[in-house]
Parts: C-alpha cells; sequence; structure tokens
C-alpha cells in the first residue's frame, strides 16, 4: 500500500488532518511564540540551546525535538523515532503548552513534516535552518525539492537564522521577513552579497579541544563543554536566536556555558578500560565527515586506533550508502558495519551497499560485515587497547530499533556498550 499510493494524494490527507486538527485545538500556535529549526544535521542540539537560553533569560518554554520533549518543566524521552510528529500531536503539544502558559514552543522540524502539512497551520515566529547535505533523497528525489521543502518553513516565520557557511545560503536569505540573522565561523563577507539587509554573527579566535571550543562573539567570550566546529555552528544559531529576542550575550554564553553534552551527540560513555568511547547520531555523510575529522584532529598519538561502528537506516536513501562507507573508511583504522533500523530492508543488502564503499581494508583483518549490532559492538570492544577510540554511530541516543514495517524493538547502544564492558570479553 505505502508504494502504490503515491506521495502526493497522501499529502492531501495529511493536509486535511492537519485542517481539522488545527480548528480542533483553535490555532494555537497564534497564542505562543513558535521557533522552528530545519536542516540536515543540527537540528536537536540547536533546538536544546535555544531551549536554554530562553530559559537562562526567565522565559518559560516548551520544547520538542528527535530525542525529548519537555512540557510544564518536565521531560520525557522521544520514543517515536520521528522528528516532527502528527499534525494533531503537534497541535495538541501547542495548545498545551499555552494552557501551561509558556512564552516559547521550540519545536525541531524535519523536511518529512514541512512536505506532508503536518505542522500546516503553525505560524512561526522564528525559522531556523542548521544547514541541508544529501539526505532524504529517496523521498525528496532531488536536492533542490528538498531545499524547496525546508524553505516552506520560511514562508510565515516573522524572523529567519541562516547558516552562512552551508550551501547556498542565499536561498534562504531571500525570505522577505522582519528580522534576518546570518551566522558564520569562517569569513563570508565576501561571499553573501547586499549585506546591508541581513545581521551578522561570526565566531572568531576559535580555539578547540576535545571536550570543548572557546570563541569570541562581538567581543564576548563564549565557553562551550562541547567539542567541534559544527556544535559552534549549532551554538551561533542559537545565539542568533536569543539575539532576535533582545537577550544579552552574557545571558547567552551562561546558558551555552551550563550545556554539559547532548543525549547521543558525541556522548563519550565512561569505562574503566581507558577507551575513548563515543556514541553520536551521525546518519549523513555529512555529519559522518565533521564527526570523524574531529576525531582524527583530536587522536593524541598515532598509537592510538579507531575503531568505527556503523550502518545506514533501511527504506532510506540508498546512494548515500557507499558514500558513508568511503568517509569512514578514510579515517577509521578498523571498521565494523552493522546492522541499523533497517525497517522493511534486508539489513544484509543495507550492509553490503554500505561496505561496498569501504576502501584500503581487508576484510577479516580490519574490517568485517557483523549483521547483529550487539556482536558487531562487542567485536569493536575486543579489538580496542587504551588509547584507542571507538566510535559507535547511527542510534544516538534513540531507545528502539525499526524493524519491519511496524516492529519496534528495545534498542540502546549505550546501555548495550555498558553491558559488553561488563561482561569478560
Amino acid at each position: 500500500m505505502k508504494k502504490i499510493i503515491p506521495q502526493k494524494l497522501k499529502n492531501y490527507y495529511h493536509l486535511l488532518y492537519a485542517v481539522v486538527a488545527n480548528f480542533w485545538y483553535g490555532f494555537p500556535s497564534k497564542k505562543i511564540k513558535v521557533i522552528g529549526v530545519t536542516g540536515t544535521n543540527g537540528k536537536t542540539t540547536t533546538v536544546q540551546m535555544i531551549t536554554k537560553i530562553l530559559e537562562e533569560a526567565g522565559f518559560d518554554v516548551a520544547m520538542a525535538s528527535t530525542i525529548n520533549f519537555k512540557l510544564n518543566g518536565k521531560e520525557k524521552v522521544n520514543k517515536t523515532k520521528f522528528t516532527t510528529l502528527s499534525a494533531f500531536a503537534v497541535q495538541k503539544f501547542i495548545m498545551d503548552a499555552v494552557l501551561g502558559e509558556h512564552d516559547f514552543v521550540v519545536l525541531e522540524t524535519s523536511s518529512h513534516s514541512l512536505d506532508q502539512y503536518r505542522v500546516w497551520g503553525v505560524e512561526y515566529d522564528t525559522a531556523v535552518i542548521t544547514n541541508v547535505t544529501r539526505e532524504h533523497l529517496d523521498y525528496h528525489k532531488t536536492m533542490e525539492q528538498y531545499r524547496k521543502a525546508k524553505k516552506t518553513l520560511f514562508k510565515k516565520a516573522e524572523n529567519i537564522v541562516v547558516n552562512l557557511d552551508m550551501e547556498k545560503p542565499e536561498y534562504y536569505l531571500s525570505a522577505d521577513v522582519e528580522k534576518k540573522y546570518g551566522y558564520s565561523i569562517e569569513n563570508q563577507e565576501s561571499r553573501i552579497k547586499n549585506q546591508d539587509f541581513y545581521k551578522m554573527i561570526k565566531a572568531e579566535n576559535i580555539k578547540l579541544d576535545i571536550n570543548k571550543s572557546e570563541f569570541i562573539i562581538h567581543n564576548s567570550q563564549f565557553l562551550l563543554n562541547l567539542p567541534g566546529k559544527f556544535n559552534i555552528e549549532n551554538a551561533l544559531a542559537a545565539t542568533c536566536v536569543g539575539m532576535i529576542y533582545d537577550i544579552k550575550n552574557d545571558v547567552i554564553a551562561r546558558a551555552l556555558e551550563k550545556i554539559n553534552g547532548i543525549p547521543g551527540r558525541m556522548e563519550s560513555v565512561s569505562n574503566d578500560r581507558g577507551l575513548n568511547i563515543i556514541i553520536d547520531y551521525a546518519v549523513t555523510p555529512d555529519s559522518l565527515e565533521k564527526l570523524y575529522r574531529l576525531i582524527r584532529e583530536f587522536r593524541n598519538t598515532e598509537d592510538g586506533k579507531i575503531i568505527a561502528v556503523f550502518g545506514s537506516c533501511g527504506e532510506r536513501d540508498r546512494g548515500k550508502r557507499p558514500i558513508m562507507g568511503e568517509i569512514v573508511s578514510r579515517t577509521a583504522d578498523y571498521v565494523i558495519v552493522t546492522n541499523e533500523d533497517p525497517y522493511g530492508e534486508d539489513p544484509q543488502r543495507i550492509i553490503d551497499e554500505v561496505a561496498s564503499g569501504v576502501k584500503n581494508k581487508k576484510e577479516n583483518e580490519n574490517f568485517w560485515k557483523i549483521t547483529d549490532r550487539r556482536r558487531a559492538i562487542k567485536k569493536a570492544l575486543q579489538i580496542a587497547r587504551p588509547g584507542d577510540f571507538v566510535i559507535v554511530t547511527g542510534k544516538g541516543a534513540e531507545e528502539t530499533m525499526a524493524v519491519g514495517a511496524t516492529e519496534r524493538i528495545s534498542w540502546s547502544d549505550k546501555k548495550i556498550i555498558r553491558e559488553i564492558l561488563q561482561e569478560s570479553m
């Protein structure tokens, strides 16, 4: 049925569903400020940062992201595997935020939800885009259509925030809005024309460490207890949002410094074996490229090996799979390709397609294809020696694995790693 009904026809159903949901809940987004964050990578981290900044400034904030929800001061894990929920769930969440007298809703907004009208009727006060890189081409077909879907978020927003370092930022900067901000960790003055129509925020004097990042914005010092330039980009996006709502730099800096990690995003797993074990959600070529570049930069010695455990999601863009295999094999000393979220697709076919991109590795010597994800992680930990990096990507903080059309089995990379570490290997 999924393949028989055209997506365009299904989208009309989603639109009708969204219209009913809006009338049912009385168009609640008209009664509260909604901040929408979209992008291929960095959405979840940026949402957490924006929430923290607004809270530090004294606002009551409701938040919905890929990994968690926050409402009325209570947090819970997002177990749905959806970045943005159904139209009724979204409208109910916003209505509950209104009833709870919150000042803001920060809503992570996927390209699928925009294309499928799941957020139809949501009046975004501010729209943020972190980047657009290859992903979801199984659905959008082309990068042009993918960009177009994300631009939908900007149609009714009063304010926008755009990453100037991404490809084609001017496509989003063209929106006719009240306040327009662009941010950069590079020198983009010569690249983007007509700068007088937006405010530019740039990170300067960047200092990077394996556990933190330091930078300056408008002569104010910022300390981020998260590594990597990509996290500085996320912090800049959140900073722009703070500036839109007239929050002072010292308040923004204080809020960002209080963030000591995002679940499943460059998250370290403590152990007594002297290993650097990191779990990360990275599921795109771009996110893997940035992650492994960071690991490569901060590997203490050439003796410390990098051991990669990863796969690719089923029923998604198949073209990215060999690209991911090539990117990881370029940096990792040992490569283990395994199962991730196969959905209804054959896990072995997914693994083989990812593995087809692996270069300069010999199977069963420094490269393995292991379908069972637990066995794959165990293999990595067996290989690892003190000082090595074990990088497990694709699941992040997720607590379920999608097998088949509807089955969801309990799964946590962090929990599995800890269980294996307690075993005698």
